[in-house]
């Protein structure tokens, strides 16, 4: 089975388990994100821009400030969505990051 169809189907499994247990308790909304993997970010662009096209989605404008460029859909409160993080937020992250630890409130 490959990870994609081993993904299906636990999910599959998860919403008749769900249904089948009410009084489990469940959140009021769900994300699956896929995370493009590429270095460029015109690849990474290019693969979100396929995706949005397959989804016949729009790029979310609103993050693209944030250095997120990224596409969904949504099955009622269910989302999938795919991501690309630009290189400059990549490195914002790991440069604030390059102190953690070193700071001692105390």
């Amino acid at each position: 089975m490959s990870d994609r169809s081993a993904l299906i189907t636990g999910l599959r499994d998860l919403a008749a388990f769900l249904e089948t247990n009410p009084k489990i308790p469940i959140a009021n909304s769900l994300t699956i994100h896929h995370f493009a993997r590429h270095t460029d970010d015109t690849a990474l662009r290019n693969e979100i821009d396929q995706i949005a096209a397959q989804l016949g989605s729009m790029i979310n404008m609103e993050e693209i400030p944030h250095g997120h460029y990224s596409t969904s859909i949504r099955f009622g409160p269910v989302e999938y969505k795919a991501v690309a993080i630009m290189a400059a937020a990549r490195a914002r992250y790991a440069a604030e990051n390059t102190y953690s630890g070193c700071i001692d409130p105390e």
